[in-house]
């Protein structure tokens, strides 16, 4: 009701100047006997012709406290569109001759309003600009980025009284901005004279106000930070501000998917909805990271029905608590089934029938399974199947796995079943009508299996951290990242494709464990050792996105790759599965699973196991 208060106030306000202006042009060009007509006459006119105009341009529910250029240019398109309007409306008067108007008085009148207007709200703004008075006595402040960001952030500073934050200057690098002076704060310098600003000032706090700063932007100024003693803060990425507005509380610490910041993901959301809303939808390992996330962003695409399908009940029930919370209208269910049980997954897709499948569901830690093998073929190569052909026997429209960079060229048990696995769900694509793929990728940051929750835990116990080697290298990316591209890759499905997401470079694991170190603000390998412990069974030193005979393509998005499809009429891959199967079914000594890896090795000849 707030906002449609000051719409309001603002349209009688700009009634009351407009008409001012229009009585006051009356007046000096017409004689008493005509002005009350003319001024009704002009008045009417010019009113109807700007509210037409201002609502069109949706000036009325702007917020002028945070106005910039956009605002006023919008002033200036309304108002040209009211001349427009008022010169066709004469253009038809003056063929009926009816109430025509000099073209001086038109002009005049016009200039005055536009005027009165733009000043009205160039006032209004400069009022709350300097409302509020910084807290001189909170840390010295250098805020990087004097842009639009930066001066949100100056602005809610002088809203909040009692910050602990005084900003005293800014840097940019536009050399247009040097010594320019923002609501009394002055630009000092160029990121490349940080040092120095620094040191000038006796900076205690920086905040980074830039929200599409790359990764390596962030590494250096953390790091100079670091090197003064200073703490740094940091804006959420541009996806996180709504409405160009910033409160205090969005500034926040550096995260460690600051450092690896990559350009906002652009989605085709018209795509998406194609085949997500008015759907029901099956999410198997729900209760996962990625299955979770997924959960969360289909939510706002309007499905008709998620399916939140869980072999463990405690994750389920998380995840269904926090979609109750924030999605209070979203229709959905939970399900807890086993994906290795045939019998339960045909009643769930008689029962519900789902359209769309997103099969999350697998078991993921390379060392683990390198121990228990049979338990990963059983989940992810047969409870894959079991899943799949469900999806072709009851018809759904899509069926999208997830899938990993380590199913290439494997070396592990975990990745070689997930290669199995992408090349189950191909082989029954060249015979269903479901448009069956696999989306690969590599580790997602803030997943129950990723490195980063064990380095925190032993920097919080003051160390050592654990690095396998100083070489290897992983693909990163986060969790709301991955899965943004896995149901964009969803929208690009035809059948058979495995897509592949743009993972950026590959990260130095040692480097992570460092950056982590000076994010909990120690220094790495004095304040927090780094032990290297050798390369677990089943792990390479890098990971891959492609096999040389997958070859890759580009897609219609400029961050998926299509890889090129097996090749099924070397194999019978049907037969291969059944002697799998009947293999992992029965003993499974240490010869058998000798055995069983040998079978896997024919299905997959470039598995190279460390065993």
């Amino acid at each position: 009701m707030k906002w449609i208060k000051k719409s309001v106030l603002f349209i009688l306000i700009d009634t009351l100047i407009i008409l001012g202006s229009t009585i006051s042009v009356s007046f000096l060009f017409n004689d008493s006997s005509a002005l009350l007509s003319e001024s009704a006459y002009l008045f009417f006119l010019f009113w109807s012709t700007f509210m037409i105009s201002f609502y069109l341009f949706h000036l009325y529910s702007r917020s002028w406290k945070f106005a910039g250029n956009d605002e006023f240019k919008r002033i200036l398109k309304g108002a040209l569109l009211s001349i427009i309007l008022i010169g066709f409306i004469q253009m038809i008067l003056n063929f009926v001759q009816f109430m025509t108007l000099s073209i001086q008085i038109i002009l005049l009148t016009w200039l005055i309003i536009v005027t009165g207007l733009y000043s009205l709200r160039l006032v209004l703004g400069a009022i709350q600009d300097n409302r509020g008075q910084l807290n001189k006595k909170g840390k010295r402040t250098l805020i990087i980025g004097a842009g639009k960001a930066g001066l949100l952030v100056l602005k809610e500073l002088r809203k909040n009284v009692n910050s602990p934050l005084y900003p005293i200057a800014f840097i940019d690098d536009d050399l247009e901005k040097q010594h320019f002076d923002f609501y009394g704060v002055s630009v000092a310098g160029t990121r490349k004279e940080m040092v120095h600003v620094i040191q000038q000032y006796k900076i205690e706090t920086v905040i980074i106000a830039i929200p599409a700063a790359p990764g390596s932007v962030i590494t250096k100024i953390m790091n100079i930070c670091k090197d003064h003693n200073v703490e740094v803060k940091i804006l959420p990425r541009i996806i996180d501000i709504v409405n160009g507005q910033i409160s205090f509380n969005m500034i926040r610490e550096v995260k460690v998917e600051d450092l690896l910041g990559r350009p906002p993901i652009k989605l085709d959301l018209l795509g998406i909805s194609s085949y997500v809303k008015d759907r029901t939808i099956l999410i198997t390992g729900a209760g996962g990271s990625i299955g979770s996330e997924i959960c969360r962003q289909l939510s706002d695409f309007e499905p008709k029905k998620l399916l939140l399908l869980g072999h463990g009940e405690n994750s389920i029930y998380t995840i269904e608590k926090e979609l109750s919370q924030k999605f209070p209208h979203l229709l959905f269910e939970t399900i807890i089934a086993d994906i290795q049980d045939r019998k339960r997954m045909e009643e769930i897709f008689l029962f519900y029938r789902p359209n769309v499948v997103f099969h999350a569901a697998a078991h993921k830690h390379v060392p683990l399974m390198e121990t228990n093998p049979i338990e990963a073929i059983k989940n992810n190569i047969f409870g894959t199947k079991n899943v799949a052909e469900c999806a072709h026997k009851y018809h759904a429209e899509k069926f999208i796995q997830i899938s990993t960079d380590k199913a290439v060229n494997p070396t592990s048990v975990m990745g070689v079943t997930k290669r199995i696995a992408e090349l189950v769900i191909q082989h029954l694509s060249t015979q269903s009508n479901t448009h069956f793929v696999a989306v690969r990728f590599g580790n997602v940051l803030g997943s129950r299996g990723s490195v980063i929750p064990l380095f925190k835990k032993q920097i919080e116990e003051g160390g050592p951290v654990t690095v396998t080697h100083p070489h290897m290298t992983r693909y990163f990316m986060t969790i709301p990242e991955a899965v943004q591209l896995v149901l964009q890759a969803g929208s690009l499905a035809e059948g058979g494709e495995i897509f592949i997401l743009d993972m950026g470079k590959p990260v130095k694991i040692s480097e992570l464990a460092k950056n982590l170190i000076r994010l909990s603000g120690l220094t790495p390998d004095q304040d927090i050792q780094i032990i290297y412990t050798g390369i677990r069974p089943g792990e390479k030193l890098y990971e891959e996105l492609f096999t040389s005979e997958e070859g890759n393509t580009g897609s219609t998005h400029q961050l998926i790759f299509i890889a090129q499809p097996a090749d099924f009429s070397k194999m019978n891959l049907p037969s291969l599965l059944e002697e799998l199967e009947n293999a992992i079914y029965t003993d499974t000594s240490t010869s058998t699973i000798k055995e069983i890896k040998c079978l896997i090795n024919k299905i997959v000849p470039s598995y190279q196991s460390n065993a």
